[in-house]
């Protein structure tokens, strides 16, 4: 599959609950439950992991209450990176996630499975600051 960004700079394509990554193993949904109330402290039920990925139109999205894809939509813009109020971006900081940051938060060393799993899907600040 290659690579689908969103408009914060997830990868469609890494996540688990990426609606074809779901189809292909639904069992993971249980496993992305766990992983996700473990390293970012919420936790979304089994059944209701499955998403069409922000960048689909008229999607079904597991965060619908997201403020970065109707931002950026209403802006004419495909990712963050393009926005000139990138800097200093409220929407935007709350959904960066810099694996340094939470195992620093955590205090201890996050598995590389677990990283694979569970954070590098969502890992976009760097991406987005390559994409500047």
């Amino acid at each position: 599959m290659e690579s689908i960004l969103t408009r914060c700079g997830y990868r469609c394509d890494l996540c688990l609950a990426y609606k074809p990554n779901i189809e292909a193993q639904p069992e993971n949904r249980q496993v992305l439950s766990d992983g996700w109330h473990t390293y970012f402290g919420f936790r979304i039920p089994p059944e209701a992991l499955c998403c069409d990925g922000c960048m689909a139109e008229n999607p079904h999205l597991i965060d619908s209450a997201c403020p970065v894809r109707p931002c950026a939509i209403a802006r004419g813009l495909e990712h963050c990176a393009q926005c000139s109020d990138y800097e200093g971006c409220e929407k935007l900081a709350e959904r960066l996630v810099v694996f340094e940051e939470l195992q620093a938060r955590r205090g201890i060393a996050i598995p590389e499975e677990d990283r694979t799993r569970f954070i590098l899907p969502y890992e976009n600040k760097r991406r987005l600051e390559v994409l500047r």
